[in-house]
């Protein structure tokens, strides 16, 4: 276009109009004149026709790649609708003002560009021209004086010039440079180990992009419905996740709100089981008509037992008695507390196995879940009475005498992390309105179930209907450990009925729950966003491990909602149907919520 436009002043002074009348020299024809059809509708057809033919070659190739097909192979009806795709793309490039693309398609003959004799015409064009050129290019930048400006509808004005994008918000290039190529292929050959990358590159993205397309081609399988982008790979260097090639999605909800202790609390609950959500929102809702829930902490101490070896028992029972000596415990402690200023000792259980000594160290851990801290105390310890028994051998740091990440008695009966209980007392209406049975009939299946039934099957801490469920959502979704949901669901649930069988007196108690509201995954962005609305985010300043507390007897607060609408739901014979209903795909919205 700049090149039918641009011309000498001279050209302009001599052009004269070639059988035209006045008025077509001052209008001209328009660029859409040429086609067929109002601009509006040509508009909205090749718009449709664009959409529609990226849909069918996306979904077609969603289909070749499942199908592990080539892509280069064509169908006739790919080939038509890669033509059409075309067709339309650069007519909506033309249709957005990029002049090339315009010129291509609708360029306009040389008598349009007929010139006027004024002198007012000859300064509009080539004011217009200075425009189109950069000021770092144009001899000169300076705005021409003042005029009256008659505007020319031959001359299509060019769009304006989009705003860049934001360094951060440009994504990953999908065509890899050669120097990324370079990377993939020595990656793939072994030459350069995928662990490293983050450090070789200094990009965690980049390396992330890198090490996923590496494992494409190394395993020829595709990693298309695994996201890569949105999330903040930084965040998780050496602290949460190695060698990472994307993010797994999960759908947070929100049950409650749960009233306990007087205060109200909306509860996130990462799940991609149906149902649990909705059936623990309907026992908050229980829960809240009757007054609220209340909760007790029993106790609030962190696990590690190291495991050492002697050459003999009596050796292994010499330390086992120093260390459970109350008038050794202070020297011991002040050992074992200057690994942390939250890190406080509180108590030593041994436990021996022949010439083997299990020491199960309990210690105050602030508002982290502490499990470093803790370890790091022991540790202390360690170096430290080896100086009185130099013939001790460590085996572990770790002896299963903890317990983590497995159920275990000595949790159930000793407690780990934090040990809560929590009641309420539900009405009689509440219990036949809103959870849709009576109070007996829920004594009844508690007794046989959730005692009977789990001690028919040997359950350790096992005593509940699916505390584990909660405990899994509000862990996953505050970036707790979801491993030490283990013992985190150590759970007796108990009925009773009251005032004559009227009412419904329940509780849950809980003698493990392992949660932090620092460190770890807590301080990631999503997880510390649950965080914050539970009101529990970080440390709490003013009282030291307030904060972890909190957490501890909201979980527990959920965790007892969510046994009282289960077990509601079994009793009233609700529990398939519901499932049916709700843990089901169903595109119709409105039938579901009816």
């Amino acid at each position: 276009m700049e090149g039918t436009r641009r011309r000498s002043t001279k050209s302009i002074h001599d052009h004269k109009l070639v059988d035209h009348d006045e008025s077509s020299a001052v209008i001209g024809p328009k660029a859409s004149d040429a086609l067929p059809l109002p601009l509006y509708i040509t508009n909205a057809l090749f718009f449709t026709v664009f959409f529609s033919v990226v849909y069918f070659l996306l979904t077609r190739w969603r289909e070749k790649i499942r199908n592990s097909t080539p892509l280069h192979l064509l169908t006739l009806s790919e080939i038509a609708a890669i033509f059409a795709f075309f067709t339309s793309f650069i007519y909506m490039l033309g249709f957005f003002g990029i002049d090339f693309v315009q010129s291509l398609i609708l360029r306009p003959s040389p008598d349009v560009w007929a010139a006027h004799d004024d002198e007012e015409d000859e300064e509009d064009l080539l004011k217009e021209d200075a425009c189109k050129v950069p000021c770092g290019q144009a001899l000169d930048c300076t705005a021409p004086p003042p005029q009256k400006l008659t505007v020319d509808p031959i001359v299509v004005v060019p769009s304006p010039p989009l705003k860049p994008k934001a360094v951060d918000e440009v994504p990953f290039p999908t065509t890899l440079t050669e120097e990324d190529e370079e990377i993939i292929n020595s990656v793939v050959a072994g030459k350069t180990p995928s662990y490293s990358l983050e450090s070789k590159l200094g990009d965690c993205k980049r390396a992330a992009a890198i090490r996923r397309e590496a494992l494409q081609r190394i395993t020829s399988k595709s990693l298309s419905g695994l996201p890569l982008e949105g999330f903040d790979y930084e965040s998780i260097l050496g602290q949460c996740c190695e060698m990472p090639v994307g993010y797994v999605q999960i759908p947070v909800g929100i049950a409650g709100p749960l009233l306990l202790d007087g205060k109200e609390y909306s509860v996130p609950m990462a799940t991609t089981e149906g149902c649990l959500v909705a059936s623990t929102n309907r026992g908050c809702k229980a829960i809240h008509l009757c007054g609220g829930a209340t909760s007790v902490l029993l106790r609030d101490a962190m696990t590690r037992a190291p495991v050492v070896r002697f050459g003999t028992a009596k050796r292994a029972a010499q330390l086992k008695l120093y260390l459970e000596d109350p008038a050794n415990f202070e020297v011991v402690s002040t050992a074992f507390n200057k690994s942390s200023r939250f890190g406080r000792l509180q108590n030593i259980k041994c436990a021996l196995a022949g010439k083997n000594l299990y020491m199960r160290f309990s210690c105050g851990t602030g508002d982290a879940m502490g499990m470093n801290m803790v370890s790091k105390g022991v540790q202390n310890v360690l170096d430290f009475v080896r100086n009185d028994f130099p013939d001790m051998d460590v085996i572990g740091i770790s002896g299963n005498y903890c317990s983590d990440k497995k159920p275990a008695a000595v949790n159930w009966i000793e407690g780990r992390g934090k040990s809560v209980v929590c009641e309420a007392i539900i009405k009689g209406d509440v219990v036949r309105k809103v959870l849709k049975t009576n109070v007996n009939t829920l004594v009844e299946l508690n007794m046989l179930k959730n005692l009977t039934g789990s001690a028919m099957a040997g359950a350790l801490g096992g005593f509940n209907a699916h505390a584990s469920n909660i405990v899994s959502a509000i862990y996953i979704a505050t970036g707790q450990d979801p491993a030490q949901n283990v013992e985190s669901s150590h759970c007796i649930t108990m009925m009773e009925p009251l005032n004559g069988g009227e009412d419904l007196h329940v509780s849950v108690t809980m003698p493990s729950i392992e949660v932090g509201t620092v460190g770890g995954g807590t301080q990631l962005a999503s997880q510390s966003a649950c965080l914050n609305l539970l009101g529990v985010k970080g440390a709490c300043r003013e009282t030291p491990g307030a904060n972890a507390r909190l957490l501890a007897t909201i979980v527990a607060g959920s965790v007892l909602a969510g046994e009282l609408s289960l077990m509601s739901a079994i009793a009233a014979g609700q529990l398939v149907q519901s499932h049916m209903q709700y843990n089901r795909a169903n595109k119709d919205v409105a039938k579901v919520s009816s």
